[in-house]
């Protein structure tokens, strides 16, 4: 979309951007020239973006989607009468206008992403390595149902070289609506959210989430039951070892989870606050064991899991953005845990797919008890180049430590990215480093 059309667009609409207008789209970064005008059309509902939350704006346009768009402009009562002239043979015949266009401009589009990914992780005190080496691809699926609502559906294959045989999975991850009823925004099906920017909970859920804006503050809330993981796991206690052994996939440890949060931009500094509960959580994180079987260990007690966190972002100068996040929840696995935890993230620069030349580099350190990473896999995020090993073992007693990564886009829709971070166990002596990157084309 051409950079005068754009701002003509949001001119005549005259809407403004809300506090979950902002920033709508991961490849439109709150520096770019079309930040403000593309923030005001997608919370007036004239444009969308695609299931990966990707603007394209460097996609070619056909004169249909276009004209698509100039009629939901013109529903909304935007003042557009040179391009209604432009676009006058696509948009005749008003009483059928939105239907015809809507088939015409292709309903449903299917876009995707590919990512190669490969690192290795040590557990100094153990002297243990492993290494992790996939790919993975992703096909988004997307429909406009009407004007106000759309469903988006993920498919996902991941081809596991670790062990040089090729292992795959194929699965149907995710499918949702979003849309809207009145001024109240709906996702309803499964879904990601990210639970205090992720930190809390950034798997997927069964489960509908309703937002509403007051301004430049938005209210969200949602409820749901998890299906991040399968409950398919085995712990078996090693008496010579006097530790558990696992075998299998780790379990998703309680039943439903529901929350509410309120967040709030002005000008260049967002800040949110956020309650989220997660029922019967078992304390241990997923251990079939009894207090008695390894010192300080609460055992296998269902009790609802209770996380107060808040958040505060800002852009300190040009190109640098400050982040960081306090937690608090009402339970911890071992006695010597902690229920409190803080996130420092640090920013420089911003790479998106539609840029090449661009990157970014960028830090955080974390200190958080075990029972506050509900499900912290940051699968897609380029900040952790993947934390499965790590998680395992430290996701039972919390860690505290730091993560470094830096990305650059190589090519038209190809961002290539390093990470390394190093964590320790915050009761026992488990030490863990990773160090790898991962390579993504989207499409």
């Amino acid at each position: 979309m051409k950079k005068s059309l754009v701002l003509a667009m949001a001119m005549a609409l005259r809407v403004t951007a809300s506090a979950y207008a902002a920033n709508p789209f991961s490849d439109v970064p709150a520096g770019h020239w079309a930040y403000d005008s593309i923030s005001k059309l997608a919370a007036a509902g004239v444009i969308e973006g695609y299931g990966d939350d990707t603007f394209r704006g460097d996609r070619l346009m056909t004169r249909y989607e276009m004209a698509q768009i100039v009629a939901k402009a013109m529903a909304k009562g935007a003042n557009v009468d040179k391009l209604a002239a432009e676009f006058a043979d696509e948009l005749d015949a008003l009483d059928v206008r939105v239907a015809a266009l809507e088939k015409k401009a292709d309903n449903v589009k299917i876009t995707g992403q590919v990512r190669y990914r490969y690192y290795t992780t040590t557990k100094r005190d153990a002297g243990e390595k492993k290494r992790k080496h996939d790919l993975r691809s992703r096909i988004f699926i997307n429909g406009q149902v009407n004007d106000s609502w759309a469903y988006t559906a993920w498919l996902q294959n991941v081809q596991d070289f670790t062990n040089n045989i090729g292992d795959e999975t194929t699965s149907f991850q995710r499918a949702w609506v979003n849309g809207r009823l009145g001024g109240v925004k709906v996702t309803a099906g499964r879904w990601q959210p990210k639970l205090g920017d992720g930190v809390i909970y950034d798997s997927r859920m069964d489960g509908v989430g309703i937002g509403y804006d007051f301004g430049k503050v938005g209210l969200n809330a949602y409820y749901g039951k998890p299906s991040a993981s399968t409950k398919d796991a085995t712990y078996t206690y090693n008496e010579d070892e006097k530790k558990w052994d696992i075998d299998g996939a780790w379990t998703t440890p309680y039943d439903e989870m529901f929350g509410v949060s309120l967040a709030a931009k002005f000008g260049k500094v967002g800040l949110d606050v956020g309650y989220d509960v997660f029922r019967d959580a078992q304390l241990n994180h997923g251990w079939n064991v009894t207090k008695d079987k390894r010192d300080g260990l609460l055992g296998n007690v269902g009790d609802d899991n209770k996380i107060f966190n808040v958040g505060l972002k800002a852009e300190v100068v040009k190109d640098l953005n400050l982040g960081f996040r306090y937690l608090h929840t009402s339970e911890k696995v071992q006695e010597a845990d902690s229920k409190n935890g803080y996130v420092v993230d640090l920013g420089f620069k911003g790479a998106t797919a539609a840029k090449p030349g661009s990157w970014v580099i960028a830090a955080r350190y974390m200190d958080v008890g075990g029972m506050i990473p509900m499900a912290y896999t940051d699968d897609n995020s380029p900040m952790t180049v993947g934390a499965e090993y790590v998680l395992k073992s430290l996701k039972r007693e919390g860690w505290k430590g730091y993560e470094v990564k830096a990305s650059y886009t190589f090519a038209k829709n190809i961002i290539g990215t390093v990470a390394y971070y190093d964590w320790k166990g915050k009761v026992s002596d488990n030490k863990n480093r990773t160090f790898g990157g991962h390579l993504i084309m989207t499409f």
